[in-house]
């Protein structure tokens, strides 16, 4: 039902049974839209007598220069894990000096919150691109977006080669080949992986990565426990079921939070580290180097990659002319949680 005064491009759009961004793209002229869904808003706008205004157009065509960042993250785990932080530092070194600021939204685990977040900055108009986190299996951002008509770039690997420009270091995989070969030298024979979330694309990468080096030297595959959020609590858990029934010398986590949650039970356990068990992380976080015994970790650039994220970002909207920042591949960091395998 239409409301009483001035007819809004909601009400053009709830009359043309179409979304705002569709009425939005039938008057500013752009593709990917159907003859017949033209047809029908032109048709609704003209039952209701309505037009857009010069400012609402004029505002649509200028540039908000803000960039867009949607986390689907429970708040709870942004304060335990400063990995987000970091990258933000390396987004905003880009973004600020060029004017540029960051909207960030935080909705939680649910896919529809995150959608309608990114809908909603596009109906809106208030950002001219977004910046992506967290591949996952199945990805249904990057057509979104590109319905949408939003600029976007990933930090991480697309999910099937998608053609979403996407930001990575090189030799992405070496850290964990680096931390395998590590505890082979130790004499562990018996290493345990802990993941992050199996939706994620590079929870199946670095499995991957763990399961190679293992199969060169003959030792098969790594016993595997997926944590579900990332969470120490989730560590603990996994910890606690994996020296129950697998008893492995060594393990590799998929943070440092969890790594440190993960020390932290071994040691209420009665499971010395790295006499008992040698503890591996990764990202490199602060926090590895406040722990005892100190966290050996896989060290990503996490700065680097938010400024090459940030970089491609603004050549797309053509605030740069050369879109790369030099990104360090990752690498492992050895410290005082590792040892000999007893």
């Amino acid at each position: 039902m239409v409301r009483s005064g001035k007819p809004t491009i909601a009400d053009v759009a709830s009359l043309a049974g179409v979304s705002v961004s569709a009425v939005s793209k039938v008057v500013n002229g752009k593709s990917g839209i159907s003859s017949s869904t033209r047809e029908r808003v032109l048709a609704a706008a003209a039952k209701l007598r309505w037009t857009p205004s010069a400012t609402a157009v004029a505002l649509r065509a200028a540039k908000t220069r803000a960039v867009g960042m949607v986390l689907r993250r429970e708040t709870n785990l942004l304060s335990t894990d400063p990995h987000f932080t970091l990258l933000i530092d390396g987004i905003e070194r880009e973004l600020a000096p060029r004017g540029y600021g960051l909207l960030l939204h935080i909705v939680g685990e649910e896919q529809l919150a995150e959608e309608t977040a990114y809908r909603r900055l596009a109906e809106e108009g208030r950002v001219d691109g977004v910046l992506l986190t967290e591949s996952r299996v199945g990805d249904t951002r990057f057509a979104l977006l590109r319905d949408l008509g939003l600029p976007a770039v990933l930090v991480g690997t697309p999910w099937e080669d998608d053609p979403i420009p996407a930001v990575r270091a090189p030799h992405s995989d070496c850290g964990i080949h680096q931390a395998v070969e590590h505890l082979l030298r130790y004499g562990h024979r018996r290493i345990g992986y802990i993941s992050g979330p199996e939706d994620r694309v590079h929870t199946h990468h670095r499995i991957r990565a763990v399961e190679e080096v293992l199969e060169e030297h003959g030792l098969g595959t790594a016993p595997s426990v997926t944590s579900g959020d990332f969470s120490p609590d989730g560590a603990v858990d996994a910890v606690r079921e994996m020296l129950a029934h697998l008893r492995p010398t060594a393990i590799l986590f998929a943070n440092d939070s969890m790594a440190v949650a993960g020390l932290s039970t071994a040691r209420r356990l009665g499971v010395e580290v790295p006499r008992d068990l040698s503890i591996i992380g990764h990202d490199d976080l602060p926090m590895s180097e406040l722990v005892y015994p100190r966290l050996t970790t896989v060290r990503q650039d996490l700065v680097g990659l938010g400024r090459a994220a940030a970089r491609v970002l603004l050549a797309a909207l053509g605030e740069v002319d050369d879109g790369h920042v030099q990104v360090n591949p990752p690498e492992l960091v050895i410290r005082e949680s590792t040892g000999p395998a007893r």
